[in-house]
């Protein structure tokens, strides 16, 4: 099964759309979001997803309440500033990433197949251990990664689960 990884959409209407539209063309049954809505709304454009969301909270993500509802509305999962979940006998950890040394504690625990995280805005796939590590970078158009530097290429994921393959794809 297809399942789409995206993170720290900061409000980015225009890529949200276009990241929802691969994700419909691509057949994926799940986007997982790693936090950094910011604002409650976007999170009402996943009503056109033909899936589930599920999302974590970011560091960004001051309306929790507003953005529950929302969630709630659209028939999506909020975890909360941690997610752990089972799919397709894949244990999954969501975590926007905001402190570093939970993050790696996380991987370092190995309980993992795969960790989704965000907040640096910098693609990441690397594999340590058993585990997998997944950040799609960032979703939001020229918005500086935690080294001050422009993202010029936001981008999304595309995992499936089946084979545990992956692609980077640019929104």
């Amino acid at each position: 099964m297809n399942i789409g990884i995206i993170s720290d959409t900061h409000d980015d209407v225009s890529n949200l759309k276009i990241a929802v539209s691969v994700f419909n063309e691509r057949k994926v049954r799940y986007v997982f979001h790693a936090g950094d809505y910011v604002f409650p709304g976007i999170v009402k454009e996943f009503k056109n997803f033909n899936g589930k969301l599920i999302g974590v909270l970011g560091n960004n993500d001051g309306e929790k309440i507003g953005l529950l509802k929302n969630f709630n509305d659209i028939g999506g999962e909020l975890f909360g500033e941690f997610g752990d979940l089972e799919l397709d006998g894949l244990r999954i950890a969501i975590y926007h990433g905001t402190y570093n040394k939970l993050t790696q504690a996380i991987i370092a625990s190995q309980l993992y197949d795969l960790v989704i995280c965000g907040h640096s805005h910098i693609k990441c796939d690397d594999k340590i251990g058993n585990t997998l590590v997944l950040n799609p970078g960032c979703a939001h158009n020229d918005f500086p990664n935690i080294d001050g530097i422009i993202e010029t290429e936001p981008s999304i994921i595309i995992f499936n689960t089946l084979n545990k393959t992956y692609q980077f794809v640019r929104l």
